[in-house]
């Protein structure tokens, strides 16, 4: 068993205290006292074990923009957070709207060897609008493309939506819709309220998102569709998606970790790293997202983990770019967000950040149990740990993080990916090209 790992006194999903002996890429025993000739001990005495977290809402920019990501580094910036899979947003260059791409952001998922890589497949062709990309045939191919988005761009037109909803159904596919009215939000630079009226900026209003929300769950209920909303921001969206599901509507939604914690106010210093799509919102928002994650209204955390360049953020508010990289430090802001605020346990982190993203995305091998058989996806996290979050804890290609000098809890000791370690102790391993 030269290449086995034993893992020994983890606390499963923050549970009892167990061994768990990974071989071959599986798990293959769960227990206490285990033992096991030539394989790698790992000592997990205070770590909680969980199910390789797996992000439903990555933007790793391969193909055309790898100034800001590439899919290695930014597969390396999963594995430093605990995450063994990541689905791809499609807003590459070429976008991500034919079979070609789709298995070209595959394979090179594949190569780099830090995490699962499955892409998201455009919903309209360019992300234009227009009309309805090849569906069928990414759905087809071998990167399996079960999630579409046009994430940056709201599927506006009714029509088109309604159409590409009816489209996925014969092969069990999920419409991922970015929330945003745009003829409410043009020209809006942040959260419209208090804050925004008195900095002069104008105000990115919240029914912009609650309106499209609100059509889209009856559009879904109208055609039997699968509906799953991208990063839900605001007090007014959790009550519709409650409502919706109350009334048996096949909808999931997406919470970002920068909206369970940070709120406008911090929109008053002009820094950039604040500036993000859906804006951060007000402390009644961040409450009410919190609350319905932990009522389980809202289904996972997704990290819209974006980067750029430093230059497309160390520039003016007005000019800068959306967005924040979030893979590196997700898990430890749910930790601040939710579990030190007893929102949630440790099993229910399991829930909405492993098993059911991969329930959502129909992805096959991750978010399963820790248990004899299983694929060996695991993630190894010391809530006792902490301190400041750094460039340091960055392994991606951008540093546009929005935490950095905040005091953040825990820290992901070992990531297991495919049986092998691509975290150990906390120092990232070279395991790709």
């Amino acid at each position: 068993m030269t290449d086995a790992l034993l893992i020994v006194g983890a606390s499963l999903e923050g549970g009892d205290r167990t061994d768990i002996l990974v071989a071959d890429g599986r798990i293959t025993e769960v227990g206490t006292g285990l033992s096991a000739a030539g394989a790698r001990r790992i000592d997990a005495d205070g770590l909680v074990a969980l199910p390789g977290l797996v992000d439903l809402h990555t933007h790793l920019r391969e193909p055309g923009y790898e100034a800001s990501e590439t899919i290695l580094t930014g597969t390396r910036a999963a594995a430093a957070g605990g995450f063994t899979a990541v689905f791809a947003m499609p807003n590459t260059s070429p976008v991500a709207d034919t079979a070609g791409v789709v298995e070209q952001e595959l394979a090179l998922g594949e190569v780099a060897g830090y995490a699962t890589v499955q892409p998201i497949g455009a919903v309209t062709v360019g992300q234009k609008g227009e009309r309805l990309a090849e569906l069928g045939a990414m759905a087809e191919s071998r990167a399996q493309v079960r999630v579409f988005s046009d994430d940056g761009f709201c599927v506006f037109d009714p029509l088109i939506m309604r159409r590409a909803l009816e489209y996925v159904k014969a092969f069990d596919g999920v419409i991922a819709q970015h929330a945003q009215d745009p003829r409410l939000t043009e020209g809006a630079q942040m959260n419209e309220g208090i804050v925004s009226a008195e900095l002069g900026l104008a105000g990115w209003p919240a029914v912009a998102e609650e309106s499209i929300i609100a059509r889209d769950v009856l559009l879904a209920e109208h055609v039997g569709s699968r509906l799953h909303v991208c990063h839900l921001s605001t007090a007014g969206s959790v009550d519709i998606i409650r409502w919706a599901k109350k009334r048996g509507i096949n909808v999931t939604a997406e919470v970002t970790p920068h909206h369970l914690l940070l709120t406008d106010d911090l929109v008053r210093g002009y820094d950039a790293r604040y500036k993000v799509n859906p804006p951060l919102r007000r402390e009644e928002d961040v409450l009410a997202v919190r609350e319905g994650l932990a009522d389980g209204t809202i289904d996972i955390v997704a990290t819209d983990h974006a980067p750029h360049p430093a230059e497309n953020k160390s520039c003016e508010w007005a000019a800068a770019a959306n967005g924040m990289v979030g893979l590196e430090s997700a898990l430890r802001v749910v930790h601040l967000a939710m579990v030190e605020t007893g929102l949630l346990g440790w099993d229910d982190v399991a829930r909405v950040m492993s098993r059911t993203p991969a329930r959502i995305g129909r992805l096959d091998g991750h978010g399963t149990p820790i248990t004899a058989g299983e694929p060996a996806e695991l993630v190894l996290y010391d809530p006792s740990a902490g301190g400041a979050f750094t460039t340091d804890d960055l392994r991606g290609r951008s540093v546009n993080s929005p935490y950095l000098g905040r005091e953040l809890p825990g820290s992901v000791r070992w990531t297991i990916h495919q049986g092998a370690a691509t975290v150990a102790d906390g120092v990232l391993r070279e395991v790709g090209a």
